[in-house]
């Protein structure tokens, strides 16, 4: 008889535990972001890509007058060539192969700086995106938000009881 007392008992433990682990389990409030829509749409991206596409063209402009002077001044280079002579062909064919590099080199610089200032105001408006998901989701009770796009997929906000 007790032993039937003792199955029973533990029977019962067993359910009561199952229930409370249910019950915790149901209390799980969960939602997702796709990332890669959200920085596409968001209003601050949208203005830091058009900063950058000004500023990039402001100083492409710039830029393009000098590779353009440059090009009449080899068109000029071949036609001088033959009446000033082989030594002064050397002479100016070297100055443009010079300035020829520079250009290039000035090109490459102007594309890293844009890319790393437009990258360095990317990752804080990153950051700020991430500050407000948090925000949000303390706010609404949601237990985990999860990010999902193109390049990544992770957990934006979660309870931090809940980090193992």
């Amino acid at each position: 008889m007790s032993k039937k007392i003792i199955v029973i008992i533990a029977i019962a433990i067993s359910i009561v535990s199952c229930n409370k682990q249910a019950a915790e389990v149901a209390a799980v409030k969960t939602a997702y972001v796709d990332t890669s829509v959200l920085m596409k749409e968001y209003t601050a991206t949208k203005d830091l890509d058009a900063k950058y596409k000004a500023k990039g063209e402001e100083k492409g402009r710039q830029l393009q007058a000098e590779i353009d002077r440059f090009k009449q001044e080899a068109q000029n280079f071949q036609a001088q060539a033959q009446a000033n002579g082989q030594a002064w062909a050397q002479q100016k064919g070297a100055e443009l192969q010079k300035r020829e590099q520079q250009l290039a080199q000035a090109q490459q610089a102007l594309s890293q700086q844009l890319q790393q200032e437009g990258g360095t105001e990317m990752d804080s408006l990153v950051l700020n995106v991430k500050k407000t998901i948090k925000a949000y989701g303390k706010e609404k009770g949601f237990t985990y938000i999860y990010g999902t796009g193109d390049s990544n997929a992770s957990i934006l906000y979660a309870e931090d009881k809940l980090d193992i």
